[in-house]
């Protein structure tokens, strides 16, 4: 099993939540922050896990979610913020979440029915694999995501 995958996408959804949360303010996004205190290595490097995290928000600059100004060591990346594309993603409304709540003011549904708060759902909830399948929807670069049931 390719537990780091799992891990990968755990990452991806924090540190794009916590850019979301901040939006559209610049801020310092701390890997100890996503994942929690880890220890050294015997030579002070940081450990695998850590490695991993920071390699995973890398990536989504890479990808063109996100945009930063330097890395703080090996400790956070400085000046984060989402990009055009991090932030529709996030905000973007999934077809047929909500069941028969459309009682509900417009604004309330727009905002749970968002990808954004499905990752928080997921988190919170500790479901991996619904953290999973809606993390891959943020990859997904149209509207068509047929292959992932949320």
């Amino acid at each position: 099993m390719d537990l780091q995958i799992d891990d990968f996408y755990k990452d991806c959804a924090t540190g794009l939540l916590q850019l979301y949360q901040a939006f559209p303010r610049r801020i310092a996004l701390y890997v100890e922050d996503l994942i929690g205190p880890s220890e050294p290595d015997e030579f002070g490097l940081p450990s695998k896990r850590h490695e991993s995290c920071l390699g995973a928000l890398l990536w989504l600059a890479d990808e063109g979610y996100l945009r930063f100004d330097s890395t703080i060591r090996f400790e956070a990346l400085d000046q984060a913020v989402l990009t055009e594309k991090g932030f529709l993603r996030l905000s973007r409304t999934l077809p047929g979440v909500l069941d028969g709540r459309e009682t509900l003011p417009a604004s309330i549904l727009r905002v749970r029915a968002s990808l954004a708060q499905q990752l928080r759902d997921a988190i919170r909830n500790a479901d991996s694999e619904h953290l999973v399948r809606v993390t891959r929807l943020i990859f997904v670069s149209g509207t068509d995501a047929s292959d992932d049931i949320v």
